[in-house]
């Protein structure tokens, strides 16, 4: 790994936008590799964060702010991937169940679905179950993500997998569950697929599931 991609990395370990924004351009001009900016600096910098998340060595606003700096290069850095062609791993469709709203949690498996090289299509919060069968029909995607922080909101999950049964499309996605009240015997009970206990989990479960 180069000097300037491995500053990229640290700078936006640090949660330092302006820096990452700096550097990625610079690599570019430098005729680094878009693809090897964006996995060793741009998501390898992402993956530690949430290795040290899962860890609890850093906290929910070190893993925003250095989401942020993620983002920053990526503005820089898109045009670039799609001149050289490079492919997401997989799509994933992530929502707030119907009848919550919370998004903190949401969002942070977001990043780090992102992070780990999905495409990612939020469909925000206080989703029924046609909205997320909808999205995921639409863009093709591979991974469904569904988040409920009320243990009252639980039951939509149960009743978004039994839609996607009814209409037949049920084995087309990998479905995944997560949230405060969630745990693994409610999964099992409604068929889920996966569920993890936190946002690093979940990128690194979806990343295996889609590529075994």
């Amino acid at each position: 790994m180069s000097a300037i991609i491995e500053e990229i990395s640290a700078f936006l370990q640090k949660g330092r936008a302006k820096n990452v924004k700096a550097l990625v351009t610079e690599a570019l001009e430098a005729n680094e590799d878009p693809k090897e900016i964006l996995n060793e600096g741009l998501l390898g910098g992402m993956m530690i964060i949430g290795e040290k998340f899962k860890n609890n060595e850093v906290f929910v606003p070190e893993v925003l702010v250095a989401a942020r700096a993620m983002n920053a290069g990526l503005t820089i850095l898109e045009p670039k991937l799609v001149e050289v062609g490079n492919e997401p791993i997989g799509k994933v469709v992530i929502g707030t169940v119907k009848g919550d709203l919370h998004d903190i949690g949401k969002n942070l498996v977001s990043m780090m679905l992102k992070g780990a090289g999905f495409e990612i299509h939020d469909v925000g919060v206080d989703v029924p179950p046609e909205k997320f069968i909808e999205e995921a029909e639409n863009i093709g995607a591979d991974v469904v993500c569904m988040s409920a922080l009320l243990t009252t909101t639980m039951p939509a999950m149960e009743e978004t997998i039994n839609m996607f049964t009814e209409k037949g499309i049920r084995d087309k996605y990998i479905i995944m569950v997560g949230g405060a009240p969630v745990n693994q015997n409610f999964a099992d009970q409604i068929g889920a697929d996966y569920y993890t206990a936190d946002a690093a989990t979940c990128a690194e479960v979806a990343k295996k599931a889609i590529t075994a």
